[in-house]
């Protein structure tokens, strides 16, 4: 029996990138972005069958199935996920060729994307928000887009361009980027009503005890939380992948964890955590600025850079 050969995939006809495929394109990150075309409607301002449109529209440009769309739900296919990665690098491209002709007329607008770490806001050696407020007098035109995300999204945002500046906790670096500390964060191991250590003294416990017990809770990505469980030997029991997840970890009332204090500040106060040995079981960690090195860094970033060191005056430095 003749076996027939595989038919050949339907070749790209894109040619030159026009405005409308831009355009296109910006739809496609939005609906990605918001995880299927419903949620894509409002932050589109327009319909779903015109989102759906220009969807078609831009499968048929490339040549390619983007994602999957029906009862299942909506899920981007491999080349979909090859073409959103490539969409972010030609954005971010085009923006950088924006902020470079505004910094020639010496000006400030367009868009400025800054990532943050979770759970800044509540510290109070973190003043990002008044760094955004001397930014905002200065630069009124800009618009602001903030995204919080991990560690290693934030620089990866920066070093691609699709982030203009990061608020990472320091960690390991990389030579493409400049780190400038901000603020400090302390954080303490935490449990929940319902662990043995909640209503037990543990006065005995130190960081011996921590590391044979088998009800640690750690974050599963490159971090200072990472590098403190690997450097004391802290096997994980439960894994998290932000501080939120973390709490939910200790509130169950199985595990231990390490939080930042002044996010658990709010759960110590309702009695639903309480810090375990606090004076011994701690550690500390630095926030830095992330900015990249080459290509020089648009106008708007570097001022915005300037007003987070403006706004972290360093010990010694007058306030």
């Amino acid at each position: 029996m003749k076996v027939k050969a595989p038919a050949p995939r339907a070749r790209a006809v894109l040619g030159q990138v026009s405005d409308m495929d831009l355009r296109l394109l910006r739809v496609f990150k939005a609906v990605v972005d918001c995880g299927g075309m419903a949620a894509a409607e409002l932050e589109l301002n327009i319909g779903i069958s015109t989102i759906s449109r220009h969807v078609k529209d831009l499968e048929t440009r490339l040549g390619l199935v983007l994602c999957r769309r029906g009862r299942a739900g909506f899920a981007l296919t491999a080349e979909g996920q090859r073409v959103y990665d490539e969409t972010l690098r030609l954005l971010a491209a085009v923006e950088g060729f924006r902020a470079g002709v505004d910094d020639i007329h010496q000006r400030m607008g367009g868009r400025l994307a800054v990532g943050l770490f979770d759970k800044t806001a509540s510290n109070p050696e973190a003043h990002i928000a008044q760094a955004i407020a001397a930014f905002r007098a200065q630069a009124p035109d800009v618009a602001l887009e903030l995204h919080v995300g991990t560690i290693q999204a934030i620089e990866r945002g920066v070093m691609d361009g699709s982030l203009a500046v990061g608020v990472v906790p320091a960690h390991r670096s990389a030579a493409s980027l400049r780190y400038d500390r901000l603020f400090g964060e302390t954080m303490h191991l935490y449990c929940a009503p319902g662990h043995p250590l909640f209503d037990a003294p543990a006065a005995q416990l130190d960081w011996d005890g921590l590391r044979r017990r088998r009800d640690f809770a750690g974050l599963g990505y490159h971090s200072p939380n990472m590098e403190l469980a690997h450097a004391r030997g802290l096997p994980r029991a439960a894994t998290g992948f932000d501080q939120e997840a973390i709490a939910t970890l200790i509130l169950s009332g199985c595990f231990l964890g390490f939080l930042p204090d002044h996010y658990a500040a709010a759960f110590e106060r309702q009695g639903r955590m309480r810090a375990v040995q606090p004076r011994r079981l701690r550690y500390a960690c630095d926030f830095v600025s992330v900015l990249r090195r080459s290509p020089r860094p648009p106008r708007a970033a570097l001022a915005f850079h300037r007003a987070l060191l403006g706004a972290h005056p360093q010990p010694g430095e007058p306030a």
